[in-house]
């Protein structure tokens, strides 16, 4: 049976093994060490904790219990009979580094919020709250807070509660430069109610809605290109009248409400959220067996971001297929003739949409063609 811990005992012990005092010339030789001085700063996190709480408290919903402080969130679901918890993770990726070297980490922490928001919205649920983590080699308080604010004006603006977090300095682990910005978020839906790809058959037809940019994938490649080509996130691209660091700062499109809308209305059968891996990587996840999607290119407007950078780097159209989402940053599949339903209700509830392909016999995967 183990024996009750003994703080005085346990100071004993550690007395006891610990090295010997070293004497005054020793001690003239040698800095003496606290954490602060190996670069994490505890009261550094302290101070950010009160210069963001009221901010993060905006986000709190009825359904939040306790405050913030404690060693994990509360939340009490209600209202539903037969609940399913949607959770996800992911970040922002070198995302992060552009808004940090543009001095916008607000737009990073917003975009984390509304990545996790369209993951679960795929599912049918409804986002609740949200935990987040942040690191890097050294926090800076005003750069977390930046990254905070953006990340609780989402939340409010998709209904989720930021419930908690975390904050990490890690130097060794991370660059000087560096710094991590992860969210995750969970969601609730009806048993009943989930939306998993599963009904998808042959005769359906795919709804691409409109995304804004790059959106939150494929920087690192970006990143690349413009460092190949010595441009920085100043310098104007001609063929588009703006900043480099517009085009690539736009923030990710939520696409909760007309997913969710679809999926009220009785339309949906599945949906994709087009991230890292691009249309083809991410439509496939969706479908059952003896399903192939059928995309159509020129079904809708390529922006021209993407043809830039496909010539600034020389990058293989493969390569940009399974890298960036080519303007279309979510997939929804419905029944062929609630086609034109569909791209009504999604324009409706603020995305532009497009009918882009279809359903077809075959085997699972799918063909990018005429």
């Amino acid at each position: 049976m183990s024996e009750p811990f003994d703080s005085l005992r346990s100071l004993r012990a550690f007395d006891s093994v610990r090295p010997k005092a070293m004497s005054e010339p020793e001690r003239g030789r040698v800095e003496w060490l606290t954490y602060k001085d190996t670069g994490v700063d505890r009261q550094a996190s302290a101070k950010l904790l009160e210069t963001v709480g009221r901010t993060i408290r905006s986000t709190f919903t009825t359904r939040v219990l306790g405050d913030l402080g404690h060693f994990s969130g509360l939340f009490h679901l209600k209202g539903y009979s037969d609940p399913v918890l949607v959770s996800t993770i992911d970040g922002v990726g070198t995302k992060a580094l552009l808004a940090a070297e543009a001095g916008r980490l607000d737009l990073a922490g917003r975009d984390v919020v509304v990545h996790g928001v369209n993951d679960v919205a795929v599912l049918g649920a409804a986002p609740l709250l949200m935990l987040d983590y942040i690191a890097a080699a050294r926090l800076e308080p005003s750069a977390a807070a930046q990254v905070l604010d953006g990340m609780s004006a989402a939340c409010r603006d998709e209904g989720v509660a930021l419930i908690g977090g975390e904050t990490a300095q890690m130097p060794g682990v991370y660059t000087p430069q560096g710094i991590d910005i992860v969210g995750c978020v969970i969601g609730v839906v009806e048993r009943s109610a989930i939306i998993d790809g599963s009904s998808i058959k042959p005769g359906h037809v795919l709804i691409g809605m409109v995304a804004a940019g790059l959106q939150t994938n494929g920087y690192t490649l970006a990143r690349a290109v413009l460092a190949q080509r010595g441009w920085s996130l100043g310098d104007r691209v001609p063929e588009l009248g703006t900043t480099w660091r517009e085009v690539l700062l736009r923030p990710h499109r939520s696409y909760r409400r007309p997913v969710l809308a679809l999926a009220a209305a009785g339309h949906l059968r599945g949906a994709a959220h087009i991230t890292g891996g691009g249309i083809p990587g991410n439509l496939v996840r969706i479908l059952p067996d003896g399903c192939r999607a059928r995309v159509r290119a020129g079904a809708w407007p390529v922006p021209a971001i993407f043809s830039i950078l496909e010539n600034a780097g020389k990058i293989p159209v493969e390569e940009m297929l399974s890298t960036f989402n080519m303007g279309v940053g979510m997939i929804a599949v419905v029944p062929g003739p609630r086609a034109g339903v569909a791209v009504d209700l999604c324009k409706a509830n603020g995305a532009e949409a497009w009918v882009i392909g279809e359903i077809v016999p075959g085997e699972r995967g799918v063909d990018l063609g005429a």
